[in-house]
């Protein structure tokens, strides 16, 4: 499996999220690699999103988010799980989406449904916030095109707080899928 190029992710953030739907989460986690197929992502819309982190604007915390896209935002919630975002769009634009489940292919064993599982599962922590998604041990591969799938597409999960962007169908997932992490 190879990484996708960045100019997949400096596209559109929710084209970028359905094309994510059916790609791979691929992590060389001390020789072991691990494979998950993306199943349910979010979208987050920049500095006007209030649901996203960087509708505060540049920060420490957000920096990645501002930055070039293809790389990854990890983050820390709750104190005790993390969270990860592939940044999209140009350079400025601070969208990202979230990765919130994925089905195992190779050696994941622990459940992948909710991102900060998911992020146990596949041994991504702070110490990612920042890797490059075109790296050989870190990346997302294309998906199988072969495989026909349906995107259903729902309000985020966790954002009541934003508002108005709290009801806004930026959740996708691939339809019929047993490892979305919410219905």
């Amino acid at each position: 499996m190879n990484p996708v190029p960045r100019s997949f992710y400096d596209r559109d953030t929710i084209t970028v999220a359905h094309d994510l739907l059916g790609a791979f989460l691929v992590h060389d986690v001390a020789g072991e690699v691990r494979v998950g197929k993306i199943v349910e992502v979010e979208a987050y819309l920049g500095e006007t999103d209030l649901a996203a982190h960087s509708s505060k604007g540049l920060t420490p915390r957000t920096r990645i988010l501002f930055g070039p896209p293809g790389f990854a935002y990890v983050y820390l919630i709750y104190g005790m799980y993390f969270c990860m975002n592939v940044v999209t769009e140009r350079e400025g634009s601070a969208c990202a989406v979230l990765l919130r489940a994925l089905e195992p292919v190779q050696n994941v064993s622990e459940r992948t449904r909710g991102p900060g599982l998911l992020c146990r599962a596949m041994g991504i922590d702070l110490h990612h916030n920042g890797q490059d998604l075109e790296s050989r041990d870190f990346f997302i591969a294309p998906r199988d095109d072969y495989a026909p799938h349906q995107v259903v597409a729902r309000p985020r999960i966790g954002v009541a707080y934003s508002g108005i962007w709290a009801a806004k169908p930026l959740r996708f997932y691939l339809k019929g899928n047993p490892y979305i992490s919410k219905k």
